[in-house]
């Protein structure tokens, strides 16, 4: 059996290890396109404190979060050290004493062993944890948060899987249908047969799906994040900072601090670092971090996430279309859900049953002019 993964990010890299560690033929394509979003995400990996209600969405993020060791160990089995993926923890942080004790209310009640302790901080051991911190602050430390750079970890699960068999191609490819079943894609006009093809696209996954009279309801929304570097700074154990609202401050290895990001729907495909954009990162950084101010701006990094009108990703069968799966909308949890996804969809396509239900992130035919097939 032929397998064929379009789209090389965090989702498809991983489905493509799972496969060619279970001794499947897998070939996996990428354009190469700028705005990938898992080259740009921040890889922020505590998702016990989302404020997302929605349980089955729940289950596949936290299940996300508490699949990292046992991926990162599987990679080192494979001989792949260079993830990027440290357990350094997270930290809520408040100024006010009646948001802080909330805080760790909230985290307490939805405690797991993954978490690991959860330990409220006062402002002067909030700083020491996290020294750039602004001196009203204090925390809500969570043990068992962790942060992950996209880019190594992806690295890591393609070169994996081409030591065991995986190949590799680099084009635009497109599913080719014949009598409502998939036989395999055109990369650039050049036809590729398979017996199954998944498509992990992301937010180019709907103009994928138009070749084939499909629609995908995911469009791209625009984050810009930007990447500071603290002289001879210890950054590696501070923890990640997550202040109230959508904005994060994220410490990596040898002094790099990443602050993000804009929410930027209906910004399409374009791949500008604006000053809207710019400013916004860095004030909302400044604010809870002035000891930033000093850091250099070594980069801004901008991706895409597919982005879906509900929470829930997408990840089957395509109705209708048989050999064809779908793997897409995972939106701003794609490095925290991506590794966990692609083993489930790994054992969907080999008859194997997947650890957590993927019937409420299954797919739904619905018809509209012009269009055979249209995907929930």
């Amino acid at each position: 059996m032929q397998i064929i993964i379009v789209g090389a990010g965090i989702l498809g890299a991983s489905t493509a290890f799972h496969l060619a560690a279970s001794g499947a033929a897998v070939t996996i394509v990428d354009a190469g396109l700028d705005g990938r979003a898992t080259a740009a995400g921040a890889g922020i990996i505590c998702p016990w404190v989302s404020g997302a209600e929605d349980a089955a969405f729940m289950r596949l993020y936290t299940g996300g979060g508490e699949y990292y060791p046992e991926l990162v160990a599987a990679l080192a089995d494979a001989g792949e050290t260079d993830t990027g993926h440290r357990r350094a923890g997270a930290m809520l942080v408040a100024a006010e004493p009646p948001e802080l004790a909330w805080l760790e209310r909230m985290a307490r009640s939805r405690h797991v062993p993954a978490m690991g302790a959860v330990t409220r901080l006062p402002p002067e051991q909030a700083r020491q944890a996290f020294p750039p911190l602004r001196h009203d602050l204090g925390g809500v430390h969570i043990e068992g948060g962790a942060r992950v750079d996209g880019r190594r970890i992806t690295a890591a699960l393609l070169r994996a899987a081409e030591r065991l068999g995986a190949r590799r191609r680099d084009g635009d490819a497109r599913p080719v249908v014949t009598a409502g079943r998939v036989a395999g894609v055109s990369i650039d006009g050049t036809p590729l047969p398979a017996d199954i093809v998944i498509l992990t696209a992301g937010a180019w996954g709907d103009a994928v799906l138009r070749g084939i009279g499909g629609h995908l309801p995911v469009e791209p929304q625009r984050g810009q994040i930007v990447h500071l570097q603290l002289p001879d700074s210890g950054t590696e154990d501070w923890p990640v900072i997550l202040p109230p609202g959508s904005h994060y401050i994220v410490p990596f290895d040898d002094g790099r601090i990443v602050a993000g990001a804009t929410r930027e729907t209906g910004a399409g495909f374009d791949y500008r670092v604006t000053a809207a954009g710019q400013h916004e990162v860095l004030t909302e950084a400044l604010h809870i971090a002035p000891g930033l101010g000093e850091a250099t701006l070594i980069e801004t990094r901008i991706g895409f996430r597919p982005a879906t009108t509900g929470i829930r990703p997408m990840l089957g069968w395509v109705p209708n279309i048989e050999g064809l799966v779908l793997g897409n909308g995972l939106g701003a949890a794609g490095l925290t859900i991506g590794p966990l996804a692609g083993r489930l969809l790994a054992d969907l396509v080999l008859g194997r049953d997947p650890a957590i239900d993927l019937a409420p992130f299954g797919l739904a035919v619905r018809r509209e002019a012009g269009a055979a097939v249209a995907l929930r």
